[in-house]
Parts: C-alpha cells; structure tokens; sequence
C-alpha cells in the first residue's frame, strides 16, 4: 500500500488532507510534519485521532522518511525550497509551483522538466510526479470559464468571487479576528491577489478578478460574468459529463455553499441577463475541499492510477 508524508499537517490544508487519508482504503500514513507540534502525539492536533497515527516529527524528518507521495501544506517560500524525493508523487498545495517563471531557479518545471504539471483534474489531469495543486479562487473560476475560454470576449469577463475565512489560512491576523470578519463582507487585494495570473496563465488572458472575504468558515462562491454567443450551458455540461466531482446544475438552479461546505465537489450554474446580453456562470465548492485538500488527494489518486475519487467526501450536492 502507497504511503503518505504530509508536511504541515497541523495547517488547516493539512488537516484536511489528513482526514482524507485517514478515510482512504489505498494509502496509508507515514509521517506527520509539522515543526510546531514534533514530539507530540496525533492527539495535540484533534482529541478524536488516536494512537494508531505516527507521531508528530519535524516537517524535514516527514520528508525523510521516503514516502510515496508527499503533500506540501507548508508556506509558498517553504515549499519553493523542498527538494522533492526522487520517485515520489509531490503535491504541492501552496503557491510555490503554479506560475511558470522561468526566473526561479529551484521551481519544479526548471529542474525537472516534464516531471512538472498543473493539476486541476477536470480540466487538466496531472502528468509526471511533481503537481501544483491550483488555488481555491482559481479552481473555481476555472471550472466556470476553461470550458468557455474560446468562446467568450476576454475584454468582458469579470470574477467576483468570496471565501470563507479559512482561506486566509490558519495564521492569525488582524483580518481574521472575529471582531473584522463577523457582520462584514469585504474586498481584499484588488487588482493585486496572487490567484489573477494563475487564472490568466491558465485561460490564455487576464480577468478581472475580486475577492471577498465572507463571514463564513469555509466555502468558496465564484460568480463569473461573461459575453459569448456559444450555448455556455451545452459547453460546461459536455466538459464535466463524465466528472464525479463536478455537476452543472439544472436550469434555474442556484449553487449554494451550504451544499458543498464540507465536500470534495463543485456545482456550476448557468443564468442569463437579458437586459445586457451578459451570461452569468457561478460556481460554489469548499475552499478547503474541492479548493485545496480534496482536489490534492484527487491529483495523487490520478498520479498513482487510482480511483480518482478515492478518501474525497462527495456527498452534500442535494438539489
């Protein structure tokens, strides 16, 4: 049986990826990394992971230990300088390795070329052994427009999206207390977040893309507007006609995050507004699922010829 590293693992990404493991019937767990929890037991993180699990180690033993596939829940600068095990299946869920910039030395693509892949399975499948996992912002603005991205005005497409607050990670800061985030909703890092040139990098041009931070734990809404001709429903429906994690919901049907909050799946709605000719396509999924964790185990899954939807939490999606 394959087994795990998880470097991180007391991050809220790495967390999730831990229960994902722990429910999956064909990997099993090696080695837990996180430096603020070494020496501990499974315990220290949640009361309810009991003795069977491995002992907390530094996130450089984690990797040591030669597992089969490694998730990297760590900071972008910490990711960037992992050297990943020779043969193992890397799944990066940081930054580090989404853009490609032949100026940094040590990113994957430059020091193993085609070993390197974007990995957002619906639309591009991993290849080789070394994957980016894609933003939770990005996935879901991709999901909507991939299928459409030769078929609409570049000059017209607008991302307004919102997250739950757990996409800011497990780090405390002042935009995160409670006395900021409850009964509130507001824009951050406009015209500047770190997700608008991965989603340009993947759809060919720049979007106008911004971000909310919502008053929620977790969840992930993506509300696209763009001016095509095509039959965007016919697009999206035969792009995901055979996907287990992503569904095109039924004519007039609202996506919602209480829907998929807790899940691995995604959900896309298609709407008109006549008065401007704009077509509306919303996607919804959990920044922590789908957004991160979930897709991460999905990629691994893929990389090592396994069910695809092996350890993810898919049900929820009730229309």
């Amino acid at each position: 049986m394959p087994t795990v590293a998880i470097l991180g693992a007391s991050g809220y990404s790495g967390q999730e990826t831990l229960d994902r493991i722990l429910r999956h019937p064909e990997l099993e767990i090696a080695a837990l990394g996180s430096d603020s929890l070494a020496g501990q037991t499974a315990a220290a993180l949640d009361v309810r992971l009991n003795g069977s699990l491995p002992h907390f180690v530094p996130n450089e033993d984690a990797l040591a230990v030669g597992a089969d596939v490694v998730f990297l829940c760590l900071g972008n600068e910490r990711a960037a300088a992992v050297e990943p095990p020779a043969g193992a299946v890397v799944v990066d869920l940081s930054g580090a390795h989404r853009l490609v910039d032949p100026e940094l030395a040590r990113a994957w693509y430059a020091v193993a070329p085609g070993a390197w892949s974007y990995g957002l399975p619906e639309l591009y499948a991993p290849e080789g052994n070394l994957i980016a996992n894609p933003g939770c912002y990005a996935t879901a603005a991709l999901l909507a427009l991939a299928p459409l991205a030769g078929a609409v005005d570049p000059a017209t497409v607008v991302v307004d999206a919102k997250s739950g607050v757990s996409g800011a990670g497990r780090e405390l800061k002042a935009s995160s207390h409670a006395g900021f985030v409850l009964e509130n909703v507001s824009p951050y890092a406009v015209g500047a977040h770190r997700h608008a040139p991965e989603i340009a990098q993947q759809l060919g041009f720049a979007v106008c893309f911004v971000p909310h931070l919502l008053p929620v734990r977790r969840g992930l809404l993506a509300t696209c507007y763009v001016h095509t001709d095509a039959d965007v429903r016919t697009l999206l429906e035969d792009a995901y006609a055979d996907s287990h994690v992503v569904r095109v919901l039924p004519e007039g049907t609202t996506p919602e995050l209480a829907r998929v909050q807790g899940t691995d799946a995604a959900e896309i709605g298609v709407f008109a507004d006549s008065a401007t000719g704009t077509t509306i396509v919303v996607c919804a999924l959990d920044n922590l699922g789908k957004g991160a964790a979930g897709q991460a185990v999905q990629n691994a899954n893929l990389a090592l010829g396994l069910d695809e939807t092996a350890g993810l939490r898919l049900t929820g999606i009730l229309v």
